[in-house]
């Protein structure tokens, strides 16, 4: 192990994803259910999308609404706009990602624009901390050329959404949750040794092939479309042959109480119940209207 590497992080559990579909029929693996919030909090759900069949992803994610917290969209492969009721707009491809804060509430949709070819990427939920729930809403694009990468090893490749490795940094910095969100590639067998902080909750979720995680106490395989969720410590050690792929996520926690009602995150069931009001009242805007 490396000499400035300490506690690499061993596999607490290993959890396989439930297949389900959302929006308007979109098929996926939910990774990240709401019985994993308390656990891997600020993060409150994963998604993988992806197919090749036009029927699985064709109908897309028509407008609905989100409060209290953060989405953050990273396309793979494919072409998907979105729009909201702020009035921004955004194409979504091979390798970009949308990282947009609801804040006190807004629409938004996300439609494929193709019909046929395969589609993949993913959807992350990051929590926001209460003092921020009602804050402006926020929209952000990245294209993939912005995406920094680095090649921390030889065969390995990583590019870096959000946190940082070493000196490089990611475009996406956010202060209450400091979030570490890498894609890593490993394009000859090879090892990647990394840092995360000791405060952070961490997993990763495999999604090419067998990523192996080297912790300090064992070793644990981590099979295609699973996520090891990890344990203490302030390293990550992971090695894998050739094409094998993995995101890393790590996040500090908030520790603050979650209530949730399908699109809306809040600390309590009085704030819920006032977020389906103003919903349901329009106070959160609609697509094509003016911003509110």
């Amino acid at each position: 192990m490396s000499a400035a590497l300490h506690r690499a992080r061993d596999v607490e559990r290993l959890v396989a994803g439930q297949a389900t579909s959302d929006g308007a029929g979109v098929r996926l693996t939910r990774v990240l259910t709401q019985e994993w919030q308390q656990r891997l909090d600020p993060f409150l759900m994963l998604d993988h999308f992806g197919s090749d069949e036009p029927q699985d992803y064709i109908a897309g994610f028509p407008d609905h609404p989100h409060r209290g917290f953060e989405t953050v969209t990273y396309m793979l492969q494919g072409r998907m706009r979105h729009r909201d009721s702020r009035g921004n707009e955004g194409l979504l491809q091979n390798g970009d990602v949308q990282w947009m804060t609801a804040g006190r509430g807004l629409f938004h949709s996300e439609m494929p624009e193709q019909d046929q070819g395969k589609m993949e990427g993913f959807q992350l939920w990051l929590n926001l901390p209460s003092h921020l729930k009602l804050c402006e809403p926020r929209y952000q694009d990245i294209a993939h050329a912005q995406l920094p990468q680095v090649a921390p090893a030889p065969g390995v490749r990583v590019t870096v959404i959000a946190g940082e490795i070493g000196a490089t940094q990611g475009p996406i910095q956010s202060p209450h949750t400091q979030p570490q969100f890498w894609d890593v590639h490993f394009d000859e067998d090879g090892l990647f040794e990394a840092t995360l902080p000791g405060t952070h909750h961490a997993f990763i979720y495999v999604y090419r092939g067998c990523v192996q995680v080297l912790g300090e106490q064992r070793s644990t395989a981590v099979p295609s479309e699973r996520m090891g969720v990890l344990g203490a410590g302030e390293g990550l050690r992971l090695q894998a042959q050739t094409g094998g792929r993995a995101i890393v996520l790590a996040g500090h926690p908030l520790r603050e109480p979650i209530a949730q009602h399908g699109p809306f995150v809040m600390n309590t069931e009085a704030e819920i119940r006032t977020a389906i009001e103003d919903y349901r009242s329009g106070r959160m805007g609609h697509i094509g209207a003016q911003p509110v």
